[in-house]
């Protein structure tokens, strides 16, 4: 890939506060993806960008510069409103796994595309991989499929979609960069833009046990994530939930798992009962359902 552009310039503007142009944002992404920007060139960046931060135009075009990095999802042959949630996640969080069949009995269409863990939490698939025989990769058919059947599937992100995030995400994992909001929202905007949903509730965790200690740095992240969302056509809303102390009664992948059955057959944790409803409430509504049957 050849360009007068440089990693060692895009990290240096960035490094003394500078604001990156569309151009250097597109063509770090990019080169990343395609390997010509080393690991740790992009790890000097992402820590760069935690430490100065971004400016709301750059966090836009990073996350569209991660979403042009792939393929987007075509859920049009989905006949049902689709709706997607996503937490920032959070000790003992299995939310997604009584949510999504929830939301799916009401006539929304969920596609859940989920991701692991990453610094304290746990992730979705690795909960799911609990189960025998349960695999995370799906053919985008094989969703469109499920989606119609059953009305939601929880897998992860098809190979192309939003690739140069994959990237990222194990690289802030390892290089204490998670906390950034600019990193944090495209990341979660990239894949979510790309997976085609209608509409997006986004949970928002605060407290001792989140990434976002403080609300303040919770509720900006979450308007970040809103206005980035609506600035894509997506129904977009956010809920600042507590993280202080872990979420249900068990934290362990097989032992959430059994904690979100529990909940499905009408028992589990109030707070995990709590939170799920209130979740699915709000997307029903991003959906145009009653949630009440009215």
């Amino acid at each position: 890939m050849t360009s007068a552009l440089s990693a060692v310039d895009v990290i240096r503007v960035k490094r003394d506060g500078g604001e990156l142009t569309d151009e250097q944002i597109d063509w770090v992404v990019d080169a990343y993806n395609a390997g010509a920007v080393a690991e740790e060139q992009m790890a000097a960046l992402a820590m760069a960008i935690l430490l100065n931060g971004m400016t709301d135009r750059e966090t836009g075009r990073w996350t569209r510069a991660i979403v042009r990095s792939g393929e987007r999802l075509d859920l049009t042959e989905v006949d049902r409103p689709t709706v997607d949630k996503h937490s920032t996640g959070g000790v003992g969080d299995k939310i997604t796994l009584p949510l999504a069949p929830l939301v799916a009995t009401c006539g929304a269409a969920v596609p859940q595309l989920s991701g692991r863990g990453l610094g304290h939490t746990g992730g979705t698939l690795d909960k799911l991989e609990s189960i025998p025989g349960w695999r995370a990769r799906l053919t985008t058919a094989e969703i469109v499929a499920q989606l119609n059947s059953v009305g939601a599937v929880v897998c992860a992100p098809t190979e192309g979609l939003a690739p140069a995030d994959r990237k990222l995400y194990a690289l802030r994992d390892v290089t204490g960069t998670v906390e950034s909001i600019p990193l944090i929202a495209g990341s979660i905007m990239g894949k979510k833009v790309a997976e085609g949903a209608d509409g997006l509730v986004l949970d928002v965790k605060v407290g001792s046990g989140a990434f976002m200690k403080n609300e303040d740095r919770a509720r900006e992240l979450a308007a970040t994530l809103v206005s980035i969302g609506e600035s894509h056509g997506m129904a977009v809303s956010a809920l600042l939930t507590d993280m202080s102390t872990p979420l249900g009664a068990t934290v362990g992948n097989a032992l959430e798992v059994a904690e979100a059955v529990d909940v499905l057959r009408g028992g589990g944790p109030a707070d995990v009962v709590e939170l799920t409803v209130a979740l699915a409430t709000e997307m029903l509504r991003l959906a145009g359902i009653d949630p009440t049957g009215a």
